[in-house]
């Protein structure tokens, strides 16, 4: 059943409605025709402003065509859907409340089976708050949060127990991140996340699938904090410029697969640690790390990891270890090295000798961080060539790649 309201609703039934709600509006309220629509209806308001909050509690379609605003004039979540397969398409929402504490969002997802998509959600503290719904479509929406510092803005997506759910082609510009919480089983494709301050943050959240995002000019990319058997595969990372900034960043979790990731410009791209447990390594695959300060950094890590066919161009370091045995214990094969100076007499591909990386002065800088002003000067240039010639002590071996790659 289609409703269209400026035909079906008669202008002094409208107002009666009005008068009855006990409450004054400035806009014409959308609760009121939701409430109307028969469960399983379609609801398709003239084009024009409505009054939010707006509450789903019944199976119904919304389709705003791109032409219907819902207008929360800052109090509370400016549409929260509460019923199992209910579409929302083609509205604008905006103005939320501006509470942390009640996540006051563009939109609330508490159903399941739903489907979000080619909505316009700004000038709301949180974008998307989906909270245990699960195998719900959030598709093709563009999200922006609060004009204020990153860290005082709202997720743009903020995901608490829910599982299932394919987060596909949106846009989340100027928001605070995406935070994953006790999630599992998402995924997460094709979205463009920038201008914020952290792309993605998983915690505790398993067996996520993080593909073909591009996350661009925020402080940090993606972080996985105790979340295991996550996919990251063909991403583009790039401009994290802060001097905290990572492209990605994991903590205690294991059975990661890093594959066909493009990080570029980044002040490090990629930070590890230590699995919980030691046998649960993770695949670092066919990624390119180039124009990054530090491509890779292990710190207090065991070691086991499968580093194969990455390319590394341009670094000013391409690997950074807390101790020189952070990362010798890795597995490292097949690797581009562009600082690589041996030869290729069989034409197979790869080096004739392994590719040795020692720890001489051009790690000053990370030893000591008032240096870092230096990094890539003459003088910690002429420092490192004096180091490399005449070594005060035995440089420490951090990695053994046993077959590097030659173009």
């Amino acid at each position: 059943m289609h409703l269209l309201y400026s035909k079906h609703i008669p202008h002094l039934l409208l107002l009666a409605l009005l008068l009855m709600a006990g409450r004054s509006y400035a806009l014409p309220p959308l609760q009121l025709f939701i409430d109307i629509t028969p469960e399983g209806g379609v609801l398709r308001p003239p084009a024009g402003e409505y009054a939010g909050p707006a509450i789903i509690k019944k199976r119904i379609t919304i389709e705003g065509r791109g032409e219907v605003t819902i207008n929360a004039e800052g109090e509370g979540t400016v549409l929260s859907v509460m019923a199992d397969g209910s579409v929302i398409r083609g509205l604008k929402l905006i103005n939320s409340g501006e509470s942390h504490d009640r996540v006051d969002a563009g939109i609330l997802i508490a159903a399941d089976n739903t489907v979000v998509e080619n909505n316009s959600i700004s000038n709301s503290l949180f974008g998307i708050h989906v909270v245990q719904a699960n195998d719900n479509t959030i598709r093709n929406n563009r999200v922006s949060s609060i004009q204020q510092e990153p860290s005082l803005r709202g997720e743009g997506l903020r995901m608490w127990y829910s599982e299932g759910n394919l987060i596909e082609g949106n846009q989340f510009i100027g928001v605070r991140d995406l935070l994953l919480s006790n999630s599992s089983d998402n995924r997460i494709l094709g979205n463009t996340i920038k201008d914020s301050r952290m792309g993605m943050e998983l915690v505790f959240s398993h067996d996520n699938q993080i593909k073909e995002n591009r996350i661009e000019n925020n402080i940090k990319g993606l972080v996985l904090i105790y979340s295991h058997g996550v996919e990251i595969n063909g991403n583009h990372i790039s401009h994290l410029r802060d001097v905290t900034g990572s492209a990605i960043s994991v903590k205690g979790s294991s059975r990661a697969s890093i594959t066909h990731n493009r990080i570029l410009h980044c002040v490090i791209g990629l930070v590890a640690n230590a699995p919980i447990h030691p046998e649960h390594i993770f695949t670092l695959q066919d990624n390119r790390f180039a124009y990054n300060d530090v491509a890779m950094y292990f710190y207090g890590e065991k070691g086991g990891h499968k580093i194969y066919d990455n390319r590394f161009e341009n670094n000013l370091t391409d690997v950074l270890v807390s101790s020189s045995s952070s990362a010798f214990d890795n597995d490292w094969r097949g690797n581009y090295w562009d600082r690589y100076e041996g030869f290729d007499q069989d034409s197979d591909g790869y080096g004739d000798l392994p590719y040795n990386m020692y720890i001489f002065a051009d790690r000053l800088w990370m030893d000591r961080p008032m240096t870092r002003f230096f990094r890539g000067s003459p003088s910690l240039e002429v420092l490192d060539v004096i180091e490399r010639l005449a070594p005060f002590s035995e440089p420490a071996l951090i990695l053994s790649d046993s077959k590097p790659k030659i173009d």
